[in-house]
């Protein structure tokens, strides 16, 4: 499928060859209800990122250990993504991991995915910070393999010009993928600021690893490319086209919501169009929840992302 992806990309001359359906035929308004023949036909399944609670996470309201069973019986979703950050002395603490290996057996619960930040930057260019990063992320690889998750996302990283990062990043990607080849786990980049959130950048440093379990996990909204002082975005990189970019190597995808309409839909996001980029490229897999707003609780947007993936991925088959 990934080849086929690829094909799909390079076959088809820029954004002018993603043939939007016109948002009509495939209004979001309409059906708030699709029926369980049409969600069993759609050409994704849906998993929850764990950073859609994360502040319910800092504020100790809620556990990691809790996360699978509240994703199970608060949301209906059978898979999770999960943040390093909420078990981070963990990743090698045996019991730890059969605990929450069994939480997730007892409950009916796939793990998919860590998310993993705070270990270093794979696009470093000093070549002792870069390898340190390659053995820091080891330990997750492996506690991934324990779970039964396919795959660990990673941050490429690094302070440079694009070019020398993105050839920092070829190595450090090339090396952790070696790694985690062994596991039979997969080691994929979001885009997460900086070059990471160029689309054609990111695609490049794909191609120079040329390793099967490296791949991308496009990211509905996190295109920013440079921010101000107060951390404001100031120059944006076109979504549309960054997915459309990062999905020859996608192997998951981050739905990331912020706020909705009174139809419930995404304002800051088309999503029918953005799910038709998705299925176009021939994308079979997880799109996970990454709620991120203010104005709705976490519960209530978790809730509003799945209704909305729903009804669109079921219209689209």
């Amino acid at each position: 499928m990934s080849n086929n992806r690829r094909k799909f990309i390079h076959q088809i001359s820029g954004l002018a060859g993603i043939a939007l359906i016109p948002t009509s035929l495939y209004s979001c308004v309409g059906r708030k209800n699709p029926n369980a023949a049409d969600l069993k036909n759609s050409f994704f399944e849906i998993s929850l990122a764990e950073w859609s609670l994360h502040k319910a996470l800092f504020s100790k309201k809620i556990d990691n250990l809790d996360f699978p069973v509240i994703a199970k019986k608060e949301f209906g979703i059978s898979a999770v993504e999960y943040v390093n950050a909420f078990f981070k002395d963990k990743a090698k603490d045996t019991n730890y991991l059969n605990e929450l290996l069994k939480r997730c057996n007892d409950n009916g619960v796939k793990n998919h995915l860590i998310m993993c930040d705070g270990e270093g930057n794979l696009g470093e260019l000093d070549n002792t910070k870069r390898l340190l990063a390659v053995d820091n992320h080891k330990k997750w690889v492996e506690a991934a393999k324990h779970l039964g998750c396919a795959t660990i996302r990673v941050n490429a990283h690094g302070v440079g010009t694009a070019a020398e990062v993105q050839t920092a990043a070829i190595d450090g990607l090339g090396r952790i993928g070696e790694f985690a080849a062994t596991m039979n786990i997969n080691v994929v980049v979001e885009n997460h600021g900086g070059y990471s959130s160029d689309g054609s950048w990111l695609s490049t440093v794909m191609k120079g690893v040329g390793d099967k379990n490296v791949g991308t996990l496009p990211d509905f909204n996190n295109f920013c490319l440079k921010r101000d002082a107060k951390n404001q975005c100031i120059e944006e990189y076109d979504k549309y086209k960054g997915t459309y970019e990062m999905l020859a190597y996608a192997k998951a995808v981050s739905a990331k919501s912020i706020d909705f309409d009174e139809q419930g839909n995404c304002v800051e996001t088309d999503y029918v169009r953005m799910l038709k980029i998705v299925k176009d490229s021939g994308f079979k897999g997880y799109v996970g929840i990454e709620y991120e707003g203010e104005k709705l609780g976490e519960y209530e947007g978790i809730k509003k992302t799945k209704a909305l993936l729903e009804r669109v991925g079921a219209m689209m088959g």
